[in-house]
């Protein structure tokens, strides 16, 4: 389909320096990378203040990641059919009143409503970031260090949730998690209106809104009815009806995909090797390392009896890890290549989750949360950039963003469903014991069994990743291309 070119309206007023477009976006990065990882910290706080049960607990994280990953490509495109400027602050504006309403939420339901809106903020919100920076700064040197910036505050945010949170939570409240975005959403929002320029690229486009809301709702339902089993068994009703529901509306979203003329995940795409097999393996180790900060901190303040602070300290080192090891990983990957690069970052996370795994309710620091924390996000970060790199080169230059997307999605995606899983099989194992040793029982089989996820998941790559980065996708997407070829 052809495209009008990209039309930008800027203002009459003289022109923001190149810098301050740069922080305003990567500010916007900032928070919503931030809120995926903050919130960790202050979850007992939320239980005891909340009454939330073991179930609710896993939605305050999951209610955000799914809405963020079912509506992030519907955002994407958002801001290249109404404009970057308008979708960052449409998205940065809802990103901040739910920010508030979850800060005053008094039960656990408007809590769970608030997360779940501040991931649809931050779906509109996150696309628009990265194409404002580079439609502001040149191509070349300038934009390349534009955009490493874009990337380190994206890790930054990451890595400093634990910390920002258990300040916060030992500071002043849980509610400070969350209330702490209201005032800086203000901030970045009124520079924002005032400094950003409006651009969009979207001639000929339409929103494909019935697939955003069937893939969120159909992620959202599969994972309640998976969080079901833990209290219900697997043959209740209460429990099958959720999970046949949620297969039913995943069905009706790639039958929607497959029949619009604009779909929202075109599914062409996973024709191409290197494109479906990237994914799935994203997915796969989504699935495992998404939970891992969740079950830590649990760990930390539950069975070592550490404050929020203290846990927040104590994933720093794991924190930095994966921002090494996304620093490395460029560098290897010409000398190994993206599969085998992929499938050995994944083998030293497992090797971490097998370490976990071994965890005591009277676990020393340096040996039980410190060292195997940093081999599992050191994996991390050596894995995300290969499968990424392997993911885009199968795709045509016009299609590197959408598949870019589709690589993030199904990362957060696999998380999502992955930790209603782990969060079943770790109360299972529980049971009604709430002793730190049996609390200790049931993080340890999460671990013991995302390794077995991450194993499987270095199968796959080994047996499915192409051997050579895919070229371009030429003349359709059937095309054959030398995918078995030696690296």
């Amino acid at each position: 389909m052809l495209e009008t070119a990209d039309v930008t309206r800027t203002s009459r007023r003289t022109a923001p320096p190149t810098w301050l477009v740069v922080a305003l976006a990567c500010a916007g990065q900032f928070l919503v990378v931030l809120d995926v990882s903050v919130v960790n910290v202050a979850l007992p706080s939320m239980r005891t203040d909340l009454g939330l049960s073991a179930q609710g607990l896993q939605w305050v994280v999951n209610a955000y990641a799914i809405a963020f990953a079912g509506f992030m490509l519907l955002g994407g495109r958002a801001g290249d059919l109404y404009g970057r400027k308008r979708m960052f602050l449409v998205g940065l504006g809802l990103f901040t009143l739910a920010s508030l309403g979850g800060g005053l939420a008094q039960e656990g339901g408007q809590l769970l409503v608030a997360r779940a809106v501040q991931g649809l903020g931050a779906a509109v919100l996150a696309p628009s970031t990265l194409t404002i920076l580079t439609s502001a700064v040149p191509e070349g040197a300038a934009r390349m260090r534009a955009i490493a910036t874009w990337s380190a505050v994206g890790a930054g945010g990451g890595a400093a949730g634990g910390l920002v949170g258990g300040a916060l939570v030992d500071g002043l409240s849980w509610r400070w998690v969350l209330l702490i975005n209201v005032p800086v959403g203000a901030v970045v929002l009124a520079g924002s209106m005032r400094w950003l320029a409006e651009s969009r690229n979207g001639g000929g486009r339409r929103l494909d809104l019935p697939g955003a809301v069937l893939v969120t709702a159909g992620l959202a339902t599969l994972a309640y009815g998976i969080s079901q089993t833990e209290a219900e068994g697997w043959t209740s009703a209460a429990t099958l009806l959720p999970l046949a529901a949620g297969l039913a509306l995943i069905a009706g979203f790639l039958a929607v995909e497959a029949r619009t003329t604009v779909p929202l995940m075109p599914l062409g795409l996973f024709r191409v090797r290197a494109v479906s097999s990237a994914n799935a393996a994203m997915f796969l180790n989504g699935s495992a390392m998404f939970c891992m900060w969740f079950f830590m901190t649990l760990y930390a303040q539950n069975v070592l009896g550490y404050t929020p602070l203290e846990a927040g300290l104590a994933l720093v080192p794991s924190s930095l890890a994966i921002i090494l090891g996304s620093k490395l990983a460029p560098r290897f990957l010409p000398a190994l290549g993206a599969r085998r690069l992929a499938a050995l970052g994944t083998l030293i996370a497992a090797a971490g989750y097998v370490w976990q795994s071994a965890m005591t309710s009277e676990g020393a620091y340096l040996t039980e949360i410190m060292l195997p924390g940093i081999l599992m996000m050191l994996g991390a970060g050596l894995t995300a950039t290969p499968l990424a790199a392997l993911a885009t080169s199968g795709a045509a230059p016009g299609e590197a963003g959408l598949v870019s997307g589709l690589i993030n999605t199904s990362r957060t995606m696999g998380g999502s469903l992955g930790l209603a899983v782990m969060s079943t099989i770790a109360a299972a194992r529980t049971g009604d014991r709430g002793t730190p040793a049996a609390l200790t029982e049931g993080y340890a089989l999460v671990f013991r069994t995302g390794a077995g996820v991450l194993l499987a998941g270095v199968v796959l790559m080994l047996v499915w990743l192409p051997r050579q980065k895919a070229a371009g996708r030429g003349e359709g997407m059937g095309m054959s291309r030398p995918d078995s070829a030696a690296e």
